[in-house]
């Protein structure tokens, strides 16, 4: 009786985890730091050579010669290349290992930013540019398969503290190297900077991460049409939605074009893969409920940095400031990465939940936006300074939290013991990464523009002509410009013309702090979303004890 009941039971959570990462294959670098070392630069050199990209938009087009409509596709061939390799990315990996591929493509980018500075035509900008962004877009996901796979479970805090400095401070920083580069070099620094980065990412790699056994010929062999489809499907999406607000969405024959031809070809991968499985992609596998919700947060977290990428930029642009006048406000949610980083890493080593982490970020992150909404148009840089400090703290604990919390999934859930399951696990979180982020930033563009609208027909309800508060304004402001101007009647119109560039000043003012209560309110939805994520059964001082074992079996 007592041996049919052995044999009936399930095993309990953290008895399939504990199995799950004893099954790990051992193949753990010798050389753990140059390994992490190499795929942080990875995945911040790729944030850092976007957001470079958006600041330097302006001196490229002018480089070119072209004008606003054109060059807005500059940035989305980029951007696009990067989501098109997301998923394909996957099969990539899985048919010729993940490290001979980022060695490949870190050189093919290197050769890129190294000659897209001498580009002179348009058309063959646009094409460097989908180069670039097609073998940088290798980076996000097969170094996240690289550091589950490679680096022994006692450094993965340490190395998820790296990865949050480089990605986070790679945002933060880049105003205020753009513009130090623009000041004393010139703006072909903008790509010449990713071009020296990329070969010591490269020797990392190299020098850090061991070979990958050969892959075995035998059982199905991989859909190539699949992931092409979805790819392709996935990008003139994200192209459609890049573009939708600038083309007015649905009443413009491009922006359904795009979006329903990349629908259409995201049908036709679900149904080619329905009728035929893929031995390279698990989307079984990711119907798990913490997948699905660190999903939903890395999408929400994506939105959260919008106060920084967006709203604070703009806030003082409507001054006329340029990159490296803003940079200082910005910066300072930089400072502390490091420090709170690693701060938070000891933590997940004494068996913190990074649940608990994620909460902490949100909530610092929530209180620097409320205090943020207080912005009025007399605010320079300096305004920002304690408030960004605070964000950067917030910033750091919850992407920390985050990645540790889609680490322990990985781990716990059996992913990393099957190439094709880890593979699928990271192509689903870069695709997120890059639908978040865009999505984020177009909606808050739209979300701003609506309030501004709607705030200018509400201050211009009390700005009518026969007011005594508006004639006397306009009296006074007449009288100061009657002298510069060819009589009363011209100098009546400058004044009107003043009273309207106060009116939309103020509205977009207006704007900006209900997009800052936008962005408190989103924390609030991610500190919902945290609390409902299930424990994990794993912590990281119990993965880093299980390691050494492995390693000496091995």
């Amino acid at each position: 009786m007592a041996a049919s009941i052995a044999i009936d039971r399930r095993p309990t959570a953290a008895e399939f985890a504990h199995a799950a990462a004893a099954a790990i294959p051992s193949e753990v670098s010798t050389r753990p730091l140059l390994g992490i070392v190499g795929v942080v630069i990875g995945a911040g050199l790729v944030t850092l050579t976007a957001r470079m990209l958006s600041l330097g938009l302006a001196d490229l087009k002018g480089h070119v010669g072209i004008g606003f409509d054109q060059g807005a596709w500059l940035d989305s061939a980029y951007n696009a290349s990067l989501m098109f390799i997301g998923p394909f990315s996957v099969y990539l990996g899985g048919l010729l290992g993940p490290r001979r591929i980022l060695l490949f493509a870190a050189g093919v980018f290197t050769v890129s930013c190294a000659f897209l500075p001498h580009i002179h035509s348009y058309s063959l900008l646009v094409t460097m540019l989908i180069v670039a962004g097609l073998t940088s877009g290798t980076f996000y996901p097969l170094t996240l398969t690289f550091a589950l796979r490679n680096i022994p479970f006692r450094f993965l805090p340490f190395t998820i503290a790296l990865y949050a400095t480089f990605v986070d401070g790679a945002v933060n920083i880049a105003p205020s190297l753009y513009g130090w580069y623009r000041d004393h070099f010139s703006w072909h620094w903008m790509f010449w900077n990713s071009a020296l980065i990329a070969p010591v990412m490269m020797l990392c790699i190299y020098f850090g991460i061991p070979r990958a056994p050969a892959r075995k010929k035998d059982g199905p062999v991989p859909s190539f049409a699949g992931f092409l489809y979805l790819s392709a499907g996935l990008a003139l999406m994200f192209t459609a939605i890049q573009q939708g607000q600038r083309i007015d969405w649905w009443r413009s024959g491009v922006f359904n074009a795009l979006f329903w031809c990349g629908a259409f070809f995201t049908l036709c991968a679900l149904i080619r893969r329905l009728r035929g499985p893929n031995p390279l992609v698990a989307l079984p596998y990711l119907w798990k409920w913490n997948t699905v919700l660190l999903g939903a947060l890395l999408f929400w977290f994506r939105f959260t940095l919008t106060g920084t990428i967006i709203l604070i930029p703009e806030s003082l642009a409507i001054h006329g400031f340029e990159a490296d006048q803003i940079g200082p406000a910005v910066i300072w949610s930089a400072l502390p990465l490091l420090l709170v980083a690693f701060t938070a890493a000891l933590m997940l080593l004494r068996k913190l939940d990074p649940r608990l982490l994620m909460a902490v970020g949100f909530t610092c992150t929530a209180l620097a936006a409320y205090l943020n909404a207080e912005y009025t148009t007399a605010w320079s840089a300096a305004n920002y300074y304690r408030t960004e400090l605070l964000t950067g703290v917030g910033q750091a604990f919850s992407f920390i939290g985050l990645v540790g919390c889609i680490v322990l999934q990985g781990v716990f859930s059996g992913g990393l013991t099957k190439p094709q399951w880890i593979l699928t696990f990271s192509a689903m979180f870069h695709t997120i990464r890059l639908f978040g982020g865009t999505a984020g930033a177009i909606y808050m563009g739209h979300f701003l523009a609506e309030r501004e609208k709607l705030h200018s027909n509400l201050l211009g309800l009390h700005v009518t002509r026969g007011s005594w508060i508006t004639d006397a304004n306009l009296h006074a402001l007449a009288g100061g410009v009657y002298a510069k101007s060819f009589g009363a009647a011209e100098a009546g119109a400058r004044a009107a013309a003043l009273i309207g560039a106060r009116l939309r000043l103020q509205a977009y003012a207006l704007s900006l702090n209900d997009g800052f209560l936008l962005v408190a309110w989103s924390c609030v939805l991610g500190l919902i979303l945290t609390a409902l994520l299930r424990n994990s059964p794993l912590n990281y001082a119990e993965l880093s004890r299980l390691q050494p074992v492995k390693e000496t079996q091995s």
